[in-house]
Formats: C-alpha cells, sequence, structure tokens
C-alpha cells in the first residue's frame, strides 16, 4: 500500500515506515503531521486517483528533525566587466518519518512514544542552559572578567609606578 501526496510544490511517493525529506514544516521534533492533498492510493491492487485529490485519505507522520539541506553557490560573472557576484543559500527541511496511511476519513492514532519524546528535552535544555550560566564572581581579581576589572593593579599586574 503505498501514496502519493503532495507537499511544498512537491510530489512524493510514500509508503508506512518510509523517511522523507520536504520543504519545512511548521512543527518541531516529535510533532505528528498529516497531509491531507493525496494525489494518487494504491492499495490490493486497486488503484484511486483524485481530480485533483482522493476523498478520505489522510497520510500521517511525525517529525523527526528539523535541518538544512546543503550549501549551493549561485556565482555570477560578467566577463570584461570587473563585475563578479558569489550568494549560498541553504534551504530549510523537514525529516518526516510517515507513520500511516489513513483511509476511510480515519483519525490518526496518538502514539505515546512521540509525547514522550516531545515532552523529554525540556529538561536537557534547562540543564545546559545552567551549565553555560557565568559562575559567581568570586574575590579573586584574576578570575574576573576583563570587563569587571577596574583598575590595572587588579589584574595580577604590578601597578605602574611614575
Amino acid at each position: 500500500m503505498f501514496a502519493v501526496i503532495k507537499t511544498g510544490g512537491k510530489q512524493y511517493r510514500v509508503a508506512a515506515e518510509d523517511v522523507i525529506t520536504v520543504a519545512k514544516l511548521e512543527a518541531g521534533p516529535g510533532e505528528a503531521v498529516t497531509f491531507d492533498n493525496v494525489l494518487m492510493f494504491t492499495s490490493d491492487g486497486t488503484t484511486q486517483i483524485g481530480l485533483p485529490g482522493v476523498e478520505g485519505v489522510t497520510v500521517a507522520g511525525e517529525v523527526v528533525e528539523q535541518k538544512r539541506g546543503p550549501k549551493v553557490i549561485a556565482f555570477k560573472k560578467r566577463r570584461r566587466q570587473n563585475s563578479k557576484r558569489k550568494r549560498g543559500h541553504r534551504q530549510a527541511l523537514t525529516v518526516v518519518r510517515i507513520t500511516e496511511i489513513l483511509t476511510g476519513g480515519a483519525k490518526p492514532a496518538a502514539r505515546a512514544a512521540s509525547t514522550a519524546l516531545a515532552e523529554e528535552p525540556a529538561p536537557q535544555v534547562e540543564a545546559a542552559a545552567e551549565a553555560q550560566a557565568p559562575e559567581a564572581v568570586s574575590g579573586d581579581p584574576a578570575k574576573k572578567p576583563r570587563a569587571a576589572r577596574k583598575k590595572k593593579g587588579e589584574s595580577g599586574e604590578p601597578a605602574a609606578s611614575e
């Protein structure tokens, strides 16, 4: 069983448990997404082709990650004009794992693993933020940040005598 879906102006042939990379979707990792624009659906030797879409068929998926594509360089040079332009671009992409193809207007099943995955990263983010927080400045002037030092004598160097 497979379906042909349209998202981001492109068409993708998908089946259950496929992993596809599509144009950026507004969903975070672990969130469920549905594709309603199904152009073709095949199951058990029967094929349904939609005009423009197949009614009652949706494709459910789960966002794996948000990433960026490879860098594409656009270099333009106009000969004998002393003119050139170099620009780079990286496309924003979303990696989606197709969970199931739903027929008859069925709703996607809620997955316990996806909700646990969505809740788990939050404590790790807080722990990382605490690890990066600056430590309390001790009384030792050599450990103070350079901007916090007031005089040359506090930095541990001998004061310049006149």
